[in-house]
Formats: C-alpha cells, sequence, structure tokens
C-alpha cells in the first residue's frame, strides 16, 4: 500500500508537469496558426478565442495519452537511475507488480479521453465549422482587411478599402475589381455602406465615386461618375448549417449513418482509449536504463514507438475509407500487434529483472555481507 500510494503521487505530478508542457506548447502553436488565420482575413478577430478552445479540444485526447504515456516512463526510468529497481528486485518483486498501480492511474486519463474522443472532439469540430462558415457567409466587405485587397466569397470580386468604421458597416475610399461575363469593371467610391433591401438580400451603396467598364485601350470603354452605386454582397439564403463531414458528426450518427468514411472515423475514435491504456502498460518494461548511463536514447525509442503506434492507426483509418478493408477487420489488428509486443518485452524483462539477475545477486551480497559485519 506505501508502494501504491507513493507511486500514485509520484505519476501524477509527473503527469501535471508533462500535461502542462504538452498543452502549453501545442495551444502556442495553435493560437499562431489561428491569428496569422485571423490576419489573413480568413476568420474574424473576434472568434480567435472561441476557436482556440475548439482546437485545445481536439488535441486533448492525443496529447492525454502522450502524457500519460510518458509520465510512467518517466517514473520508471527514474526508479531504475535511482537504483529503487534493484532493491525491490532484490525483494523478490516482480517487475509485474506495477502493472496494478499503473492501470489505476490510467483509468481517469482513458475515461477522459474516450469523452473527448467520442462527444467534446466532434462538437468542437462541428463548433469551429459552424464558426468558420459563418464568417464566410457573411457580407463580402464585412470581411475586409483595412489596406488589404480581400478576394469575395465568389472569386469573382476584389475589394480594397482604405479604412472601416467602428460598426463594420461603413467604409471610406473603396475599390471594388470585378469581372461579369468576361468583361473588367472597376469602381472606386470615397465612402461605401451596408444597406438591405426588402428582401433581406446586403448591399454595398457606394456614395460618390467612378465606374470604368473594359479596357481603356478598346473601344467599349466606358467611364460613369455616379452618387450612390450598389453592389450585391450577400443573399438572406446563405445560412450557416456547419460542418457534414465525418469528424464533425456525433457518435450516435456515425453509427446510425454508416459509410467508409463514417467508419473510419469510429475506428480512429474507438482506437483512443485503447491506444492510450497499451501505451501506458508499454512504458514499464520499455523504462529501464542502466542507472550508470543516460536516459535520451530511451526517450527517442519510446516517443519512436507512440508516433509509429499512431500512424498505424491512420493507415488503419485510410484503409477503411478507400474501402480496402471494414471496420470489423481493420480496428483489432495495431491493437493485438501492440499487445504481443507489451507481452515479449514483459517476458524478456521479467526473466532479465529475476532475482538471479546479476544486479539483484550483488544487492543481495552486499546486504547479506553488510549485516554479517554489524552482526559481527
Amino acid at each position: 500500500m506505501i508502494f501504491q500510494r507513493a507511486l500514485r503521487r509520484d505519476l501524477l505530478g509527473t503527469a501535471g508537469a508533462v500535461f502542462t508542457t504538452l498543452f502549453t506548447i501545442t495551444i502556442t502553436i495553435t493560437l499562431i496558426r489561428i491569428l496569422g488565420q485571423a490576419a489573413g482575413g480568413k476568420i474574424a478577430s473576434g472568434d480567435v478565442v472561441a476557436l482556440l478552445g475548439f482546437s485545445a479540444l481536439n488535441y486533448l485526447p492525443i496529447i492525454l495519452n502522450l502524457t500519460g504515456f510518458v509520465s510512467v516512463l518517466l517514473v520508471v526510468t527514474r526508479s531504475y537511475q535511482d537504483s529503487e529497481m534493484v532493491v525491490w528486485f532484490a525483494s523478490g518483486l516482480s517487475l509485474s507488480r506495477w502493472i496494478r498501480p499503473v492501470l489505476m492511474f490510467a483509468l481517469p486519463l482513458v475515461v477522459m479521453t474516450t469523452t473527448l474522443s467520442f462527444f467534446l472532439t466532434p462538437w468542437s469540430n462541428q463548433q469551429s465549422a459552424i464558426y468558420k462558415e459563418r464568417y464566410a457567409n457573411r457580407e463580402d466587405i464585412a470581411r475586409v482587411s483595412p489596406g488589404k485587397f480581400q478576394e469575395s466569397s465568389s472569386a469573382d470580386r476584389v475589394f480594397f478599402v482604405e479604412g472601416v468604421s467602428g460598426d463594420t458597416t461603413k467604409v471610406k475610399n473603396v475599390f471594388v475589381s470585378s469581372i461579369r461575363n468576361g468583361k473588367t469593371s472597376v469602381v472606386v467610391a470615397k465612402e461605401g455602406t451596408i444597406d438591405i433591401d426588402a428582401n433581406g438580400d446586403k448591399f454595398l451603396v457606394m456614395i460618390n465615386g467612378r465606374r470604368y467598364d473594359g479596357v481603356p485601350t478598346q473601344s467599349d470603354f466606358q467611364l460613369m461618375e455616379f452618387d450612390r452605386y450598389g453592389v450585391l454582397v450577400g443573399r438572406k439564403s446563405q445560412v450557416s448549417v456547419g460542418d457534414t463531414s465525418a469528424r464533425a458528426l456525433s457518435t450516435i450518427d456515425l453509427i446510425q449513418n454508416r459509410s467508409n468514411f463514417n467508419d473510419g472515423e469510429l475506428l480512429w475514435r474507438m482506437s483512443l482509449p485503447l491506444m492510450g491504456v497499451l501505451m501506458m502498460l508499454l512504458a514499464i518494461p520499455l523504462g529501464f536504463v542502466n542507472p550508470r548511463g543516460g536516459r535520451s536514447a530511451n526517450l527517442l525509442i519510446a516517443l519512436f514507438l507512440f508516433v509509429f503506434y499512431s500512424n498505424m492507426l491512420s493507415y488503419a483509418q485510410a484503409t477503411v475509407v478507400q474501402q480496402k478493408s471494414t471496420l470489423p477487420l481493420a480496428w483489432w489488428p495495431v491493437h493485438l500487434a501492440a499487445g504481443i509486443v507489451i507481452t515479449i518485452f514483459f517476458m524478456w524483462r521479467l526473466k532479465v529483472n529475476s532475482r538471479y539477475h546479476p544486479l539483484a545477486m550483488w544487492a543481495m551480497f552486499k546486504r547479506s555481507l553488510f549485516g554479517r559485519r554489524q552482526a559481527a
């Protein structure tokens, strides 16, 4: 009991440090990417925090799996480096005694990974798609960044404005270039505003400007001056429906609407909790290091196995999506192979770390020798 409490406390402390590090790195990289999209006019600046939260929920299952794996690996490695494992084996205890406390430590992580994978991650993908689509379906002029050329959602019009007022419905010094029926038209105006007609369609109404139709060197070139000129920038029928891809569907929808894409996504969601448990069990025999050596190579091998495991799951998912396999045939081989590898590692470490191992025998010899001297 004392060993289990001490090990649980050590695992929790290490897991907190590992999770904080991984989560901080992931959030920082994601924030830089989202800020770049906001600066490029692909998303609204006011949606940055919400999209950052949705992205964090999307990455959390992998972060939790990696946290559990690295935490168990570091604790076992430290026990070897501090020669605690020598005393452990010299006392006649087996490496398999670590399985129970590690599984108890893994239980809450697996529960959180399952909840995230089956419920919260699809919801976050759906919400993120709704935010992006809602911004994409906004009127073109509301998505324009001052001082930057911006293409419209229909890809047939380019906007440029010098400044936007506080309510984002009025702009100053507007430039609009459009192509209709193979003919180029350029409109410039000192001011523009958004107007909604009786049908709910949105128009950019430009005031005090000029319109240039055609190429100046051709005979059909026209120049017109106007007091008010309206350009259609949004229709009432444009409604945000969100993402309908497999990643954004709920688990119940994946089960009810079976397809190769939905089965591939279902395989990935099922595999994440199993991957977390198996990788934490693999970390127990994989944590062996020579107390006199370093542990860098051991960590690199462990991270390579984690990446290889994840890539094999992605490959299994791809075979289902490409209809080269089915969900009942593709979901278990990778986990079975991982279970076999874990069994082989445990058998090897149990054999090497038996009480007849030279390190254990040397510890027992020193203990008996010092005991005799003290008795003498």
